[in-house]
């Protein structure tokens, strides 16, 4: 609120006497009217907020232990605990009837074993015909015989028998697993493919043109999110890595900035970065300096590099832990497990080409839950699909030549896939993000399409996105210098 030095008619009676400005709504009131609008206000913020909140809190303070047993996980968890036990115990009534029988056969054995034995005894002593090598051979033969016995039935050999050796993993037998953990944030498979998103997106970094502080970005390229919707952005004209926490006005530095260079506290012209949160570090593409460099993400100062010599542009990881890395220079897609500085190829490698078992200046990669690659090729004007093992990619998206029409990409950089298949593509020199149904012919343009431009329905340049767990689409827009959140529509 504030007061104005001309007055103006108030909004609620007319009186030319407004000396009072709600600058929220823009409206002008006379002190009588403007205390009522002032208590009307605080009686909406009450209501609102203050007991939307109230309420929020108290459910999770509700939440006890014994709610949870309604949850799904838990009544799978009991439905496997059954089954399992009732496998165990036929799998133990089988092995007790396997083991009757084998001893019963064994026995049989041994008895036959033992009958020509027990017959020449008979005869010697019918007979009174032996001598001492009887006696020893007799007494080798009989022994011989009951160390097959001790065998069969000691308690060592039995073991073998049931089960030569224990190889379960009881701690792994069930357990509760993250699956996402180093993945993107997913569109849940239940939501409808014709989902759409509020086209006025919502500045949530930078926008305040290009520079180097912390409430500016300079070309963002690839980002993340964090569970806490903490946001990690790789700043490619920076050369730095910001921290964007969820509603802030500024970022924070944590890692590079340093100016451009080489040294192990810098970065050159970065192109993307991802989250390892089984070593709480950040995985950064480092394009000038062709190096890809961990950063812890608590306090780390300088970066560890851990594949060198590769024109590395996108990163992924899979529910794995295995990393993925764009490699621009040679058209190929390596997976190196973390640690090793020697990776296999998974897509191209055969060289620049328009071939399906070629890429040409690839750009970024998804990986699916089923080990598939997604990648966005930027001058072949296409989405392919490498299944695991594949020889050849599959186009699910453009591969039509450079164009805006539907059934085409232009310089694609940026893919996400949903649980359902789905693709959603930065369609880079279209401002536009492309939605393609599993096997559709043509996509849709679910954000952007509105031309170049910095208005909150408009891109520039888009290159990466990603979405929340509710659905949310986040873009960086790389030539307005910001990231924009555009909000699931609900209606």
């Amino acid at each position: 609120m504030s007061t104005v030095a001309e007055s103006n008619p108030c909004s609620i009676c007319q009186k030319s006497t407004a000396k009072f400005l709600c600058v929220g709504c823009n409206t002008y009131f006379c002190s009588k009217h403007f205390k009522e609008h002032e208590q009307k206000l605080s009686t909406k913020f009450d209501h609102e907020i203050i007991k939307s909140h109230d309420e929020l809190l108290v459910q999770i303070q509700k939440l006890e232990k014994s709610n949870y047993l309604s949850l799904d996980l838990f009544i799978q968890i009991e439905q496997w605990r059954k089954i399992t036990i009732d496998k165990v115990e036929k799998a133990a009534e089988r092995a007790h009837h396997e083991l009757i029988e084998l001893l019963d056969k064994q026995k049989i054995i041994i008895t036959k074993q033992l009958e020509p034995i027990t017959k020449e005894i008979h005869s010697c002593r019918d007979q009174d015909d032996f001598v001492e090598s009887d006696i020893h051979r007799l007494r080798q033969q009989i022994n011989e015989i009951q160390r097959s016995l001790q065998q069969l039935i000691g308690k060592d050999t039995t073991k073998t028998i049931i089960v030569e050796d224990d190889k379960i993993d009881w701690n792994r037998i069930i357990y509760i697993e993250d699956k996402q953990q180093n993945l993107p944030f997913l569109l849940n498979e239940n939501v409808n493919a014709n989902v759409k998103w509020i086209q006025n997106g919502i500045t949530v970094a930078g926008g305040n043109e290009h520079g180097n502080a912390t409430n500016q970005l300079y070309h963002p390229w690839g980002f993340c999110i964090d569970d806490d919707q903490t946001i990690y952005i790789a700043e490619y004209s920076n050369h730095r890595i910001m921290e964007w926490k969820y509603g802030a006005t500024a970022g924070r530095v944590v890692a590079g900035g340093n100016g451009q260079g080489n040294r192990h506290d810098q970065l050159n012209y970065p192109t993307d970065v991802i989250i390892d949160k089984e070593n709480d570090s950040l995985i950064i593409s480092d394009y000038n300096n062709k190096r890809v460099v961990r950063w812890s993400r608590q306090n780390g100062t300088i970066g560890e590099t851990i594949i060198s010599n590769i024109g590395c542009l996108g990163l992924a990881l899979d529910d794995d832990g295995f990393l993925y890395v764009v490699d621009h220079d040679e058209h190929e897609v390596k997976r190196y497990r973390i640690g090793e500085s020697h990776g296999i190829v998974v897509a191209g490698g055969n060289g620049s080409g328009d071939r399906l078992d070629q890429l040409d200046y690839p750009r970024y990669v998804f990986v699916d839950r089923n080990h598939s690659v997604y990648v966005t090729e930027y001058k072949n004007h296409r989405l392919v699909k490498w299944i695991e093992g594949a020889k050849q990619g599959i186009v699910v998206a453009g591969g039509h030549g450079q164009g805006h029409n539907l059934t085409q990409l232009s310089n694609p950089y940026g893919v996400v896939v949903d649980q359902s298949g789905t693709v959603y593509v930065a369609d880079y020199s279209n401002n536009r993000i492309m939605r393609w149904t599993q096997g559709a012919r043509q996509g849709s343009v679910i954000i952007g399409g509105n031309g170049q431009g910095n208005q909150s329905n408009q891109l520039h340049s888009p290159i990466c996105l990603s979405f929340d767990r509710e659905g949310n689409t986040y873009v960086s827009d790389n030539e307005n210098h910001r990231v924009q959140k555009f909000n699931i529509d609900r209606n």
